[in-house]
Formats: structure tokens, sequence, C-alpha cells
């Protein structure tokens, strides 16, 4: 488990400094499938299978709600990168180091897959905070969740399926309704940039 759970960060780090939505969404895609993937190579069960199923199907879904969004909210111009790639990588390394340095053992079955879980929150913190583009943000909500279903699957002894295919399915619905949002502001504005908000004004 130890080398998928490296093998997501390395992942989330791409999604960090990459420009292109298409890509940083293929990467994320790839994190789904590579959990879904780990879920059934370290099942043991019927149930196992069943919520690497869910995982999987999870998967499927995100890029089948990315690849619509990126279609469908095409940007005439890119959007800012608000701050350079070094810089968003550095920041999110730091954040990283500083979580897995301040938070004590947590339970889950080694302690690669907690120093991993913790990266990729941290990953995805940076990303949401640190990107301008509204997709990019939402695939920043997708790294903290997967970070999430890691902890899940790494859970010592058999976790329950009810937990790993909540897990699931819970950071689905967060994935789906901030993909809304993404599309209105997108219809709204004109363009996928947080600083359009800054317009808004109270009445």
């Amino acid at each position: 488990m130890s080398g998928i759970a490296w093998t997501l960060v390395a992942l989330a780090i791409g999604v960090i400094v990459v420009r292109r939505r298409s890509i940083a969404v293929a990467l994320v895609t790839a994190q789904a499938f590579v959990l879904a993937g780990a879920a059934l190579t370290e099942g043991t069960s019927a149930d196992d299978v069943v919520a690497a199923t869910a995982l999987g199907v999870r998967g499927v879904v995100l890029a089948a709600l990315f690849l619509f969004l990126v279609r469908r909210t095409r940007e005439t111009r890119p959007v800012p990168v608000g701050v350079a790639p070094l810089a968003r990588a550095a920041a999110a390394v730091t954040l990283a180091l500083t979580l897995i340095w301040l938070v004590p053992p947590f339970g889950l079955d080694t302690h690669e897959a907690e120093q991993a879980t913790l990266s990729l929150v941290a990953l995805g913190l940076v990303t949401a905070a640190m990107r301008r583009a509204t997709l990019f943000q939402v695939l920043g909500i997708v790294l903290v969740e997967n970070g999430l279903a890691l902890a899940a699957l790494s859970l010592p002894g058999e976790p329950s399926l009810a937990i790993e295919i909540g897990v699931a399915v819970d950071l689905l619905l967060v994935a789906l309704v901030a993909g809304v949002f993404h599309e209105r502001i997108f219809a709204e504005f004109g363009a996928g940039d947080t600083a359009a908000l800054r317009s808004l004004r109270d009445s």
C-alpha cells in the first residue's frame, strides 16, 4: 500500500503544477482508479470487491463530470495562475511536512499511509487556495477527498463495507455539488475565474 499511497501523492503534485485543465483532470481521474485498484488488490472478501467497485464507479463518474465541465466551460483566454507553479509546489510541500510533524498518529495501518493521507489533504488545500480557476479549486477538493478515501482503505483490520461505500458516495456528492457551482459561476461571468466574484457587492 505504501507504493500506491506515494503514487497518489505524486499525481497530486502534478495537479498543483500543471496549467491545462484537461491534464489536471486526467491526473485526478488516475488517482481515483489507483484507489479503486488498491481496494481490489488489497481486498480479501466479497465486501472488499463491492467497495472497490464503488470506488471504480466513483472514478468513472468523476471523469465524466470533469470532461463534461471542461467541454461545457471552455475558457476564451487562460485564467491567470496567480501563483507560479514552483511556489505552489513549495507551499504544498511545506504544509504537508508541517501537518506530518504536528499531527500525531491517528490509527492507520502504516505510518506511510498516514503521511500520504496528510500530504494529499495539504496538496488539495493548497490547490484550492492558490488557483483562481474554479475547476482547479474543485479538483483541490477532490484531492482532499482522495486523501480521506486512502485513509478509509488504510484502516486496520477489515474496514466496514458501509464505511468504504459511504466514503465513496459522500465524496462523489461533494464533487458533484462543487462541479455545479463551477458551471454556474462560468454561466454567470463567462469565465471560471474566482477573481470575477470580487465584482459582487451586498445590496
